[in-house]
């Protein structure tokens, strides 16, 4: 009986490096990426960014896999490609009109979903 408790109990006082030595290297992209969102919410004292900053290094540091990127990832393609898609219509809608200034608002926002999209097709960190 005191092996079995001598191994659980080396297992939860090291179970914080255990995290971190699986952590992928997308992983551990990320968590940088969240880590200098941080630095600079500081820098700005913005505290509501901060806090959701925060939230979301230990919903990094507790349950990132590279699977989990992945399908965040697909989400963020997908709703991309949709307004996209959304923005196009739009465009093509202002351009029967005929509408100058219309046709112009529609390009800028067409260029920049196309440019959201571009950034969502990023591929994962390796």
């Amino acid at each position: 009986m005191k092996p079995y408790i001598l191994g659980v109990i080396a297992l939860f006082s090291s179970g914080g490096s255990l995290l971190a030595a699986e952590q992928s290297p997308a992983c551990l992209a990320k968590r940088a990426e969240i880590e200098s969102g941080i630095a600079a919410a500081q820098a700005h004292g913005n505290a509501w960014e901060l806090r959701g900053l925060r939230r979301a290094l230990r919903a990094n540091t507790r349950y990132c896999t590279t699977a989990s990127l992945e399908a965040e990832r697909n989400r963020d393609i997908a709703r991309a490609t949709d307004r996209v898609a959304r923005r196009q219509a739009d465009l093509e809608k202002a351009e029967r009109r005929g509408n100058a200034r219309k046709i112009a608002k529609e390009q800028a926002q067409l260029e920049e979903a196309r440019r959201k999209l571009t950034e969502a097709q990023r591929p994962l960190a390796q």
